[in-house]
């Protein structure tokens, strides 16, 4: 079987408070699948689960060796699953609130990019 790229998503996911890459790296994939409906892979590809996707996921945060796979990949409702994590993103200087818990001033901003491959003979 041959694995084909049947949509690619982008999105953008931010910690204004809190200082938690895991946050700001589930948000970002979140908002990439936020407003997409996928029934292609039923029409066109002939899925007959949604498990059967492969999802693999690329996300750019910085402080990359804090985040927490599961509870990214968790945003996912379906699909075999995958998270690749690297440095990127952005540190934007804030305010930090001390009723919020802030650890410092830093608003930490995501990207993802989260690509969806079928199985095809």
């Amino acid at each position: 079987m041959a694995r084909k790229r049947f949509i690619i998503e982008m999105g953008m996911g931010v910690d204004q408070h809190g200082q938690e890459p895991t946050v700001a790296a589930a948000r970002a994939v979140r908002n990439a699948i936020a407003h997409n409906a996928l029934p292609g892979v039923w029409e066109v590809a002939g899925l007959s689960n949604p498990d059967e996707m492969i999802v693999e996921v690329q996300v750019a945060v910085p402080y990359p060796e804090q985040v927490r796979e599961a509870e990214v990949l968790a945003v996912l409702p379906f699909g075999r699953k995958s998270l690749t994590v690297e440095s990127g993103g952005m540190v934007v200087q804030g305010r930090a609130i001390e009723s919020l818990n802030d650890k410092n001033d830093e608003m930490l901003v995501a990207i993802a990019a989260v690509t969806v491959f079928v199985e095809t003979d």
